[in-house]
């Protein structure tokens, strides 16, 4: 195909300069070479396309329906291959991103919203499902997932932040069934479960510095899928439950939620991005990805310093 490519262009300038010298010239090969292309062309078509004789050149009425036909191809490859260059320079055209629910609704849209602001020629498509896809076969460029770490993967993973999850209720339970001191007075109260990467959904990975115990459900009435599903069962009283930080810091702050066992935390996880390949990263992903990288990271990060800051003022209090 590049071969045939290539005389078409030699066979074009020909036809426009009517010199093969000139062709040459401006390929920096001989005439000799330039003869030769449009003799290989000629074969290839199984035609003639030029009268050559040693003082004129002459366009064959097959040649000159097929250098119509040859301009118009080139020019569809020369536009082509500009627009594929470009997209390496100029965000433009549509980014297909998968995110886990809960991260998604916490400070992914916002930072979509500030990107869109950004690069309006943009356009994302936005996926929320717990479960990662194949990117290759799904078409996808960008993943967004929660996890304490990644398995083997021909995908390039960065991290973008750190995040963990922390026991809440809402006033309202914790005033009905009272408020647990020690870990072991988990096992009088409705524990709800919550599905997710980071660990299975019976399984509470509670620690506090050197301190850390799997705390196993045995009975729940309640296992969801979403935060924002668990977010409103803990709202209306439903039991205790776990959210990761970005999830759960608007409504500790604002009262609506009440952390349980504040001195403990569950076991810190990773926000990635992860995407294909690094080789030739499209410009509107890169772009996408360098804008995460800045806005969840300190997304991230102030979501548990107004946890952490809001557990030292209880902590005074008491």
């Amino acid at each position: 195909m590049a071969d045939i490519v290539s005389s078409m262009r030699i066979f074009v300038r020909v036809v426009e300069t009517s010199s093969f010298t000139a062709v040459a010239k401006e390929n920096n090969v001989t005439a000799a070479q330039v003869s030769r292309a449009v003799t290989a062309l000629e074969q290839q078509l199984r035609t003639v396309v030029l009268h050559r004789t040693t003082r004129h050149l002459s366009v064959t009425e097959p040649g000159g329906r097929f250098y119509e036909r040859a301009k118009a191809i080139l020019a569809a490859i020369d536009s082509a291959t500009d627009e594929a260059r470009s997209a390496g320079v100029s965000p433009t055209g549509k980014v297909r991103l998968h995110c886990a629910p809960g991260l998604a609704q916490s400070v992914v849209a916002a930072a979509l919203t500030s990107y869109r602001n950004a690069y309006p020629d943009v356009f994302v498509e936005l996926k929320i499902e717990q479960s990662m896809p194949n990117l290759v076969e799904e078409g996808y460029d960008l993943s967004l997932i929660s996890a304490t770490e990644l398995p083997d993967s021909v995908y390039v993973a960065q991290p973008l932040g750190a995040a963990y999850a922390v026991m809440v209720a809402s006033p309202d339970y914790l005033k009905r069934n009272g408020t647990p001191r020690t870990r072991d007075e988990l096992s009088a109260h409705t524990l709800l479960m919550l599905e997710s990467p980071v660990s299975p959904p019976d399984e509470w990975h509670i620690e506090s510095g050197a301190d850390a115990q799997i705390w196993k459900i045995s009975k729940s009435p309640l296992q969801v899928n979403v935060p924002d599903v668990m977010r409103a069962a803990l709202l209306q009283g439903a039991g205790i439950g776990t959210l990761a930080t970005y999830t759960a810091v608007d409504d500790l702050v604002d009262g609506k939620l009440v952390r349980v066992l504040p001195h403990y935390r569950l076991r810190p996880f990773t926000v990635f991005a992860v995407y294909p390949s690094r080789r030739y990263l499209d410009a509107k992903v890169r772009t996408l990805l360098e804008h995460l990288r800045s806005t969840l990271s300190s997304s991230l990060n102030n979501a548990i310093e107004r946890i952490e800051a809001l557990a030292r003022a209880d902590s005074l209090r008491t």
